[in-house]
């Protein structure tokens, strides 16, 4: 079970609905409740209605100030949460790839993916005992406590990052360049020796 907080969910909504194009960003959850995700943060990028290119300075930045928050990587670089400005949840090929060459020295990781029509997609991949991929259910948890929604705040943040570009001049632009992050040579960034899940023992 892949679960949001409301004030997480509420934020994916709105960032989903901001725009035209698609929105990338990060789920950031508590250590010890790992894939229950209470908040997403966006970093700046280029976007069109197909395609999602992280600034490489940007998503730096983003795992340092992460690191300075006392968090571990598997609590804000483990979840990959995109949109899908159309009705379909379902991953492209180009999501597939991206997600295995970032995410495919990673000891696991959850791809998920919610479409403009409300339908949504996650799986969860792990590598100990596999590699292996399980769909994931997805929840709104109401249980814990959380904060009131922050539209101002959502606005600017949508506004500092997101840069709206036509599919064909990205393409143009990228010549066949990587668009998460320009760490995709050092995957240390990505990576924890330390299993957290043991899913050999699943039923």
């Amino acid at each position: 079970m892949l679960r949001f907080s409301p004030y997480a969910w509420a934020k994916l909504l709105f960032l989903r609905d901001a725009g035209p194009t698609e929105v990338g960003g990060f789920g950031i959850t508590e250590q010890d409740d790992l894939l229950c995700v209470n908040d997403m943060v966006i970093v700046e990028q280029h976007c069109t209605e197909i395609t999602v290119e992280f600034a490489d300075t940007s998503v730096a930045d983003f795992f340092e100030d992460q690191v300075e928050l006392g968090r571990r990587p598997e609590q804000f670089a483990r979840i990959w949460i995109h949109t899908h400005p159309g009705d379909s949840p379902q991953p492209s090929p180009v999501d597939v790839k991206t997600f295995e060459r970032v995410f495919g020295n990673c000891d696991w990781a959850v791809m998920f993916i919610i479409a403009q029509g409300g339908k949504a997609y996650a799986d969860l991949y792990w590598r100990h005992g596999g590699p292996a991929q399980l769909r994931m259910q997805i929840e709104v948890d109401y249980k814990s406590p959380f904060p009131a929604a922050d539209h101002q705040a959502w606005v600017e943040e949508y506004d500092s990052c997101v840069r709206e570009l036509s599919s064909q001049s990205l393409l143009s632009n990228r010549e066949g360049q990587d668009w998460f992050c320009d760490n995709r040579h050092n995957t240390g960034h990505f990576q924890n020796s330390t299993p957290l899940f043991d899913f050999r023992e699943a039923d």
